[in-house]
């Protein structure tokens, strides 16, 4: 038999970014309860900042009856001379029964000790305030507190619990708190608790100003946007992080239009745009693509006038904007100076950030001399000036602005465009789908970032283990990858790490060629058979692994490749027993079958043609197929003249070869 079952918890307001954060698992740790008391039903999960709330249409009432069987030691060891012995005695023990009622089975290999017992499924009504109670102490929301004079814990105090199963109130305690049909209400409705059953919960909290359906929250704001957008000619930029942030912190959400004084759009965009969302929770409004001195606030209130809350709303706003002008002013004044780097640690072995620039500086001059960039001195200046917006205190306020400033101030001091350009893009790629450095400059810098990094830490034992990367190491090793492919940069890092080893004494450089080459299985969207073929080639230079692979994966890909591989695989069953390391020569007047001729003709046209790219040259040594074909079905390899047969071995080893200057075949599986 199965009955609705509703739980809600209610808590005091939580705090929306560890709320979100456990948010994914909070299904699953519901699911796994229900699962191990054997009473798993399809449910929902809802919630506001005052509620969590579990709801089964169809909860069952009760376990479902079951069977244990239990099988014991052979008969044989069980008993000697009719008495039990130790084997059978703790086998009883164990089944909780006396020896008495102890069976025996033949399951086919001799009588065993059988016992088997009818178990009765436990009331689901008994099991529910433990399995409540394990629900919530389960969630993990980083930080917690305690309450009145309570020793236990959780994110903020619980104020009522529910546990209706149908229209019975479940006895229940949590936190002290006792299970009612009682819930709280809007607070600009009513302080006090409403009373509610399974059949008008859900209506009885719209009627007292609960929106319970996040994504109907989320639609609701979206909507009300629209209608500012349409009603202003305006456009709101739908931050959707602060847009989850803002529907976790509502239960009545509307969005209002603010103002906030015109002068403050002196303030660079990212500055204005940062304040109000971290500060305030507040979404951008443009015209035109240009940021004007309005905002949306998303209320928690219920009222018929929301002139008030909007005036309130930019009065708070006024003094964060002040607050910026007057970082922003003082730190243009100041300039970008990077002496004050010295006092500032990096990292535990590493030094200082000046430290660090000075180790950059000279991995940009590598680098740069290395792929032609004339602009050396420029280089240095940037890499000089790209961290000195560290001790600038519009950073010290907002640190997610670092990079982004350095440009701002390097702008307004006139340096060189290439220099506050790259000083914006020295972090980037900073996240999967991140922008890209635009110029081959900017990528000098970056690169120089990530490689100190990566060097850096790992001269110092800072390696990334298991799901642990606190230095986003992992991510620097893509980013490396990402931009020597986009801006088609010949990046050999093996070469790299050894021309600048020298500045890193403790490295370990093929501990980190390992880790380095390992993200490449992350990076490239490939079968790993087919980026292990390539890098089986022995290519070291990440950006022609990048176009080998773009050429060798789609005809992997193809339908018609499995015919492809028989002919290859016979190709690597034939060179096992040869070094294929060696310069191999065939002698044409030892060919003496058509199909070896044929073959050794198609391969040396192909040995004697240019390819525009790897493709093009993967498209001919595939086409090789069937003059291999013939070859495997008419000539005989293991000629009794060892003379000829090692000329077959080699020919087919010099195709080999020729597929090796682009992937090792052999180890491609499908």
């Amino acid at each position: 038999m199965n009955k609705p079952l509703l739980i809600e918890i209610g808590v005091e307001e939580l705090p929306a970014i560890p709320f979100l954060k456990e948010l994914p698992n909070i299904k699953k740790k519901w699911q796994s309860i229900l699962e191990k008391n054997e009473l798993a039903t399809d449910f929902d999960f809802f919630y506001t900042p005052r509620r969590l709330v579990l709801w089964h249409k169809s909860f069952k009432t009760k376990q479902d009856d079951s069977t244990i069987e239990q099988l014991g030691a052979p008969v044989s060891i069980a008993f000697k001379d009719g008495q039990p012995t130790p084997a059978a005695l703790g086998f009883a023990k164990k089944c909780g029964v006396d020896i008495s009622e102890i069976g025996r089975i033949d399951k086919g290999k001799g009588e065993v000790l059988y016992f088997k017992k009818e178990v009765q499924g436990e009331e689901s009504k008994t099991l529910l305030n433990t399995m409540v109670n394990e629900f919530i102490k389960g969630l993990n929301f980083g930080k917690s507190m305690r309450w009145a004079s309570r020793s236990d814990s959780f994110i903020r105090p619980i104020r009522s619990l529910s546990i209706l199963l149908e229209d019975e109130i479940i006895d229940g305690e949590l936190y002290g708190v006792q299970s009612s049909n009682k819930a709280f209400a809007h607070r600009m409705v009513s302080y006090e608790p409403f009373t509610f059953n399974t059949e008008n919960y859900f209506t009885k909290l719209e009627e007292h100003g609960v929106n319970l359906y996040p994504n109907k929250r989320k639609e609701l704001i979206l909507a009300q946007m629209k209608e500012i957008e349409s009603a202003n000619g305006l456009t709101i930029e739908i931050d959707e992080e602060l847009l989850e942030e803002v529907v976790a912190i509502t239960e009545y959400p509307t969005a209002l239009l603010g103002t906030f004084d015109e002068e403050f759009l002196e303030l660079p965009e990212e500055v204005i745009v940062t304040s109000m969302k971290e500060h305030q929770r507040y979404f951008a409004v443009y015209k035109d693509g240009v940021l004007t001195n309005n905002f949306i606030v998303v209320s928690n209130s219920k009222t018929d006038d929301f002139s008030e809350i909007i005036a309130g709303n930019e009065k708070v706003l006024r003094p964060r904007l002040a607050d910026g002008m007057f970082f922003y002013k003082n730190d243009l004044n100041n300039g970008l100076v990077n002496d004050g780097l010295k006092n500032l640690v990096f990292v535990e072995g590493l030094g200082s950030m000046y430290n660090k620039i000075e180790r950059e500086a000279n991995i940009a001059t590598y680098l740069g001399k290395l792929y032609n960039i004339e602009q050396i001195e420029l280089l240095q200046k940037a890499v000089h000036l790209a961290k000195a917006d560290l001790m600038s205190e519009m950073v010290y306020e907002f640190t997610e602005l670092q990079g982004l400033m350095g440009y701002y101030y390097a702008k307004a001091a006139g340096e060189d465009e290439l220099v506050y350009t790259a000083i914006k893009e020295q972090y980037l790629p900073d996240g999967e789908d991140s922008e890209l450095p635009s110029n081959k400059f900017s990528a000098i810098v970056a690169l120089a970032y990530k490689l100190d990094n990566l060097m850096g830490l790992f001269s110092v034992g800072k390696i990334p283990t298991g799901s642990k990367d606190p230095f986003g190491l992992r991510r620097a090793a893509s980013g490396i990858v990402k931009i020597a492919i986009e801006h088609k940069i010949e990046l050999n890092f093996s070469q790299v790490i050894d021309g600048l080893i020298e500045n890193y004494k403790g490295l370990d450089k093929n501990q980190l060629l390992e880790f380095f080459y390992e993200r490449l299985f992350k990076i490239f969207d490939v079968n790993p058979s087919v980026l292990k073929a390539v890098l089986g080639s022995g290519e070291e230079d990440v950006y022609k692994i990048s176009l080998k692979l773009c050429a060798l994966n789609p005809i992997v890909l193809g339908d018609d490749f499995k015919n492809v591989t028989t002919t290859f695989k016979r190709v690597a069953n034939i060179i096992k027993d040869i070094n294929v390391d060696e310069t191999l020569e065939v002698t044409e007047s030892l060919l003496e079958d058509e199909a070896e001729i044929t073959l050794f003709k198609a391969y040396s046209q192909i040995e004697s043609s240019t390819y525009e790219c790897y493709a093009d040259e993967l498209e001919a040594l595939f086409g090789l197929k069937p003059q291999l074909d013939n070859f495997f079905d008419n000539v005989f390899v293991n000629h009794e003249d060892e003379k000829i047969k090692t000329n077959r071995k080699n020919l087919i080893g010099l195709v080999y070869q020729a597929f090796r200057k682009i992937a090792d075949i052999k180890e491609i599986t499908i």
